[in-house]
């Protein structure tokens, strides 16, 4: 008999923050089981859910060996890394404090500068109709992809200096724009990516990855 993965990931296989975590997963090299959550039929809000899994009523939830939890997508692949440092990629460089600030810098920068726009346009665009909540708000829209046009700018200057936001190697500072950066482009604003050509080749690099492609392809 095999013997089972000492790793549940509990959420959705078609969630951003669920393969936000499986990318992690798959560049450590570790093995897990995809627990999935009925999410439709509202698993993830019951009592039990709440006290035993997420108390904000959310996913994913990782539960490691010997039982220890932890939830939170980027907080779970921080974890990942920490818990399980020598094997497979290293995500986050920590024997130069050099490095690892830069490393932290465009960490919040994924958080500060892009992620509270390109989710609010996914949000309005494809969340909101999946929940019955109406149309998109367009005026939002414009708002959201206004403000990310000017944090992408920047992007490309920085990323005229190097190939990745933290420097010259691949970090979970990249790997977390890949679930709403996808979202993008399959609702049709993958020129936010394509106008800007350092942009572009670095987001071709991230999203070649065999670890992304695992990830959209779990069911």
């Amino acid at each position: 008999m095999a013997k089972k993965s000492p790793i549940t990931l509990y959420g959705i296989a078609q969630s951003t923050c669920t393969q936000r975590v499986i990318a992690t997963l798959t560049e450590k090299g570790l093995s897990f089981t995809l627990q999935s959550i009925d999410f439709s039929g509202g698993e993830h809000k019951t009592p039990k859910y709440l006290q035993d899994k997420h108390p904000f009523g959310v996913i994913p939830v990782l539960i490691d060996e010997n039982g220890f939890k932890v939830y939170e997508s980027r907080a779970i692949c921080r974890y990942l890394e920490m818990k399980y440092k020598g094997k497979g990629t290293e995500l986050i460089p920590t024997k130069d404090p050099k490095a690892q600030g830069l490393f932290e810098q465009a960490a919040s920068t994924e958080i500060s500068y892009f992620d509270p726009y390109a989710s609010g346009i996914v949000a309005e665009r494809v969340f909101k109709k999946m929940k019955g909540q109406g149309e998109a708000d367009e005026a939002k829209v414009a708002s959201h992809k206004a403000e990310l046009n000017k944090s992408l700018d920047v992007y490309e200057k920085i990323l005229s200096q190097q190939p990745y936001l933290a420097g010259e190697k691949f970090t979970l500072a990249d790997l977390f724009h890949l679930p709403y950066g996808t979202w993008l482009v399959k609702i049709g604003e993958g020129d936010l990516f394509e106008c800007r050509p350092h942009v572009k080749d670095w987001w071709a690099r991230i999203t070649s990855r065999i670890s992304w492609k695992t990830a959209q392809a779990m069911e």
